[in-house]
């Protein structure tokens, strides 16, 4: 299962309005088809001209994980993403180094591409917390949050100034922990993730180590 994201001859951007670009934040520790099928999705959904895949170097959710190497999890994105024209992968949290706040991020994209529309991808169950992130008052008039369903999870809403849009598509059902679950536990999971991430996964033995779950 491996989602093949539009290229840009599919969807032209339109030269009457400001860019849509949507910024996918994540551990992505692996990523996985699911996150590919997001970005299909938000990329039709929003006529985005342009996704940007953004690793995290310390989510703020997961204050004791240890996720793999940072050079390990740009390398499964960049392959899995290769050729995808209206992809791109975005490094400046991983070069920051330290807890990865998403208003650090959106000040960076501002101040190098003024007037681009920003669609920030979340899942459903960090929804209701978006009131405690930092700086949540300028992030909220910043971005439209663009909200994943997840499954079980019902629709989630917030007050103004708060922008939510929900992606029509399945509830997102792969997880990371599963994917590293079945690696440590010696069972397949090459059909749950991207082709990409898998070859760097199998040639760097990641995962492996219980720790790392």
């Amino acid at each position: 299962m491996n989602p093949v994201i539009p290229r840009v001859s599919t969807l032209s951007p339109n030269p009457d309005r400001p860019p849509r670009w949507g910024l996918y934040g994540g551990s992505f520790d692996p990523l996985h088809c699911g996150h590919l099928l997001v970005a299909q999705a938000a990329l039709e959904e929003l006529a985005l001209d342009r996704l940007f895949f953004i690793p995290a170097a310390q989510s703020p959710f997961k204050p004791g994980s240890r996720p793999a190497p940072d050079a390990a999890r740009l390398r499964m994105l960049r392959r899995s993403l290769a050729g995808q024209s209206r992809t791109e992968v975005h490094d400046d949290e991983l070069s920051r180094g330290g807890v990865s706040y998403s208003i650090d991020t959106v000040n960076l994209f501002n101040a190098r591409h003024p007037g681009a529309e920003l669609f920030w991808l979340i899942g459903a169950d960090h929804v209701p917390t978006l009131p405690q992130w930092r700086e949540a008052e300028a992030l909220a008039k910043a971005v439209t949050f663009v909200v994943i369903p997840r499954p079980g999870q019902p629709p989630a809403s917030l007050p103004s100034p708060w922008r939510l849009r929900h992606l029509r598509g399945w509830p997102l059902g792969i997880s990371s922990s599963e994917v590293r679950d079945r690696i440590r536990r010696g069972l397949p999971f090459a059909h749950l993730v991207p082709a990409g991430a898998a070859d760097v996964i199998a040639s760097e033995g990641l995962y492996q180590n219980p720790s790392e779950s």
